[in-house]
């Protein structure tokens, strides 16, 4: 029995209450009523498509729309191949075609919420890994369309997770904050990974653990995250994402 209550008071203490703070000041904010009211327009955070020939990778997170937005994110790929003067953006989205292809502007606004660049490549890296990225976005298991689900996944994190993990070179993971991106789209509740010295358990997306260079060490509960990155001096909050804890 007390070690019931230790378990349930460290969930109240570590997820809920952040949790339910960060819902809180999310509300006290100002965000728009509908999808029909929010910006949806070019964010002006990546350079210009045209403004020279090399190749590029880039992955982008934002906040979503709605209540959704105090706890979790959307991320999304982009791609320009070299010598090419056009950006390729790619979303999973519970609406339109299985796997949307340049439904937005690359680096455009998510509900009006500015995006931000989790995982970059540029150059010959990103020449090099370019096609490790399309392989990845046409053998995701569930592109099809009704392929997603807003809890516990698969959404658009997984698929946009599932890419990470399937092209070591961008050397990522995604936000805290980005719900779904922990559900075993490959069905396998334990995986190590090797190349990114990496350990992951996950009870189809309710709860998990994740272990290595790349995540530091993580819990997951209701796809929400807590834990701690030594390696990039991160604390990793519910609801607000990672904070830094080296100034």
């Amino acid at each position: 029995m007390i070690l019931l209550r230790a378990v349930v008071l460290g969930i109240v203490l570590v997820f809920l209450l952040p949790a339910g703070l960060s819902v809180l000041f999310w509300k006290l904010g100002e965000h728009p009523g509908s999808w029909r009211e929010a910006d949806w327009s070019s964010a002006a955070i990546l350079p210009a498509s045209d403004a020279d020939e090399n190749a590029a990778v880039y992955v982008l997170a934002a906040r979503t729309g709605g209540l959704k937005g105090a706890l979790s994110e959307h991320s999304w790929i982009v791609i320009k191949p070299a010598g090419s003067g056009r950006y390729e953006r790619f979303d999973k989205v519970g609406w339109g075609s299985p796997i949307r292809r340049n439904g937005y502007a690359a680096d455009g606004r998510w509900y009006s919420n500015v995006p931000r660049v989790v995982a970059r490549l540029e150059g010959e890296a990103a020449e090099r890994a370019i096609p490790q990225v399309r392989a990845a976005i046409e053998s995701y298991p569930f592109a099809a369309r009704g392929g997603y689900r807003i809890f516990p996944g698969p959404n658009s994190n997984s698929f946009v997770a599932h890419v990470l993990r399937n092209v070591p070179d961008l050397g990522a993971v995604l936000p805290p904050a980005a719900v779904g991106r922990d559900f075993p789209v490959d069905g396998r509740l334990l995986a190590l990974d090797t190349q990114a010295h990496e350990l992951r358990m996950s009870l189809f997306g309710y709860a998990g653990l994740a272990i290595g260079a790349r995540s530091g060490f993580e819990i997951q509960f209701l796809g929400l995250v807590a834990g701690i990155d030594p390696f990039r001096g991160l604390l990793k909050i519910p609801g607000f994402g990672s904070l830094s804890f080296t100034g």
